[in-house]
C-alpha cells in the first residue's frame, strides 16, 4: 500500500473493548470519516441487530456483515470500528487488511461484564450463563484478535489513552501523524 495514500484504521475486538468510543476520538484527532459497522448494518437493515438475529439468525447477519467490511474496506481515510466477531471470518480479516492497519481492543471479563450491562442489546450475549458465552467467545475468537498490527488491552485505560497508544504506533505503519 502507497504510504500517501489514507490508510485505514481498523479496530477489532470484543464486544465492550471500547471499538466505538475510541473509533469516535481517533477519527476526529486524525480528520478521518468514522464508520461504525453495526450502525451502518442497522441502517442498511432498516431494523437493529438483535432483531436481524431474532428474525433472520446469525449467518443472514454475517452475511450483511460482510458485505458492509466489503464496503468499507474500499473506502479510505477511515477509522472502522467492526463487530465482535467481524475478523473471525478469514475474508473479512484479509479485505480489512488490505486496506490499512489492524487494531484489536482487549479488555478483560470483568471489564466487558461491567460495560456490556445487561447485554440485552447484544444479541451473542442470550445464554443462561454469561460468563461462559464471554470465555467460548473469546476463545473462538482469540486467533483472529491475536493477528492484529496493534493490541492494545483497554481495561484500565481511558478512552484518549487507548487512543493515544494507537497514535503512537500508526508511524510504524506508514501513518503520518501530525495533530492540530
Amino acid at each position: 500500500m502507497n504510504v500517501e495514500e489514507k490508510q485505514n484504521v481498523v479496530l477489532c475486538g470484543f464486544m465492550a473493548t471500547g471499538k466505538t468510543s475510541v473509533g469516535k476520538r481517533l477519527a476526529g484527532i486524525m480528520h478521518y470519516d468514522f464508520l461504525d459497522l453495526d450502525t451502518v448494518i442497522e441502517e442498511e437493515a432498516g431494523i437493529s441487530i438483535a432483531q436481524i438475529f431474532a428474525a433472520q439468525g446469525e449467518p443472514a447477519f454475517r452475511k450483511l456483515e460482510s458485505l458492509m467490511v466489503e464496503r468499507a474496506a474500499a473506502r479510505t481515510g477511515c477509522v472502522i470500528a467492526t463487530g465482535g466477531g467481524a475478523i473471525a471470518n478469514p475474508q473479512n480479516f484479509d479485505r480489512l487488511k488490505s486496506s490499512g492497519v489492524i487494531v484489536t481492543l482487549t479488555a478483560d471479563i470483568p471489564a466487558i461484564l461491567q460495560r456490556a450491562g445487561s447485554g440485552d442489546d447484544r444479541p451473542m450475549l442470550k445464554a443462561a450463563d454469561r460468563l461462559e458465552r464471554i470465555r467460548t467467545l473469546l476463545e473462538q475468537r482469540a486467533p483472529a484478535y491475536a493477528k492484529a498490527d496493534i493490541i492494545v488491552d483497554t481495561s484500565a485505560l481511558t478512552i484518549d489513552e487507548v487512543a493515544r497508544h494507537i497514535l503512537d504506533r500508526l508511524p510504524e505503519f506508514g501513518f503520518n501523524i501530525t495533530l492540530s
